[in-house]
């Protein structure tokens, strides 16, 4: 008993083990300022660590997201992430920020997922449809109608979406649980692939004629960026 009790602790020790390692390590130091220059730094998370006593306030901060993004596109939406590659002082903290803009009656920003982030959306303006899918095999929606000052959350990994169903622009704040959330639009991945996946594959996955399924991976695929 004592032998199959230690290995169920080591079982559940691995498991906890291999869903913190699915999130952004903890920092061991205060900070660690991202820079391109090589001499005399460190390599943590992926960036270059400034020397501590030449940062700055600059590197803690960033002017801009008060400007609205050109929403000119196939979308009409747009989407300003700031990661440590914008914001230096966000290397290692785990955290990054996004302004989301939408024109009105159907901006939208299309169903993807972040493979290293959770995420909380703020609507300061308008009004949005947003929800996300859970995984296999129950693939339920949870989606809400947001206005100004609502919050949502989109789980860790899980397909989520947010379209202005308003008849004037909106804007929203997203918060992320990586300094490099990463996005995958779902669409652009299957069918904007590069190399493109092989039709038979699509047409036997998504119940679609082989024309159709070779009309769409002929057709340019936007991010909302």
């Amino acid at each position: 008993m004592k032998v199959v009790g230690m290995l169920m602790v080591s079982a559940l020790l691995a498991l906890a083990s291999s869903f913190a390692t699915a999130y952004d390590p903890s920092p061991l130091q205060d900070f660690c300022v991202g820079i391109n220059d090589a001499d005399s730094a460190v390599v943590v998370n992926g960036k270059l660590c400034k020397n501590p006593s030449f940062a700055t306030p600059d590197d803690f901060s960033y002017s801009g997201l008060n400007v609205p993004g050109n929403t000119s596109t196939q979308l009409r939406a747009h989407v300003n992430l700031i990661t440590a590659d914008l914001m230096p002082g966000l290397n290692t903290l785990g955290v990054s920020l996004a302004r989301i803009d939408f024109e009105p009656n159907g901006g939208l920003n299309p169903p993807h997922y972040h493979p290293r982030a959770s995420e909380v959306l703020l609507v300061l303006e308008g009004t949005l449809y947003a929800g996300f899918v859970t995984s296999n095999p129950d693939h339920r929606l949870f989606s809400k109608i947001l206005k100004p000052g609502d919050l949502f959350v989109f789980p860790f990994g899980l397909v989520h979406f947010q379209m202005n169903v308003g008849k004037t622009p909106a804007v929203a704040i997203a918060a992320l649980t990586s300094q490099n959330p990463g996005v995958n639009t779902v669409a652009n991945a299957i069918f904007g692939a590069n190399w493109p996946i092989n039709p038979e594959v699509l047409t036997t996955a998504f119940h679609l004629d082989k024309k159709l399924v070779e009309d769409l991976q002929s057709q340019e695929w936007v991010n909302p960026s």
